[in-house]
């Protein structure tokens, strides 16, 4: 019983090997199940955890593109400013 439980939970080093979109897709999943299935508390207690971790799986990856667009800036502008990110693929008309 204890192996199905491992199998079944996220593994800890995980996160450094799911992409922000697998990370967002599998946080779709889980809502949809919890939201649309009869589940036992402790199953949601359990989806609830792995949600967690899969945001914060999305804020590192987001953090880092962030870093990584700022020290593009830097170089290519030589001074350095902060631009605002759109992650929709929305034109920005200003």
């Amino acid at each position: 019983m204890a192996d199905n439980a491992k199998k079944n939970k996220p593994d800890e080093n995980a996160g450094d090997k799911v992409s922000f979109e697998e990370a967002i897709e599998k946080l779709e999943q889980i809502i949809v199940e919890m939201e649309n299935e009869e589940i036992p508390l402790e199953k949601v207690i359990e989806k609830y955890e792995e949600g967690i971790k899969l945001v914060k799986i999305c804020q590192q990856r987001l953090s880092e593109a962030e870093l990584k667009v700022q020290e593009l800036e830097k170089k290519i502008g030589g001074e350095f400013s902060l631009k605002s990110i759109n992650f929709n693929n929305e034109k920005d008309e200003s």
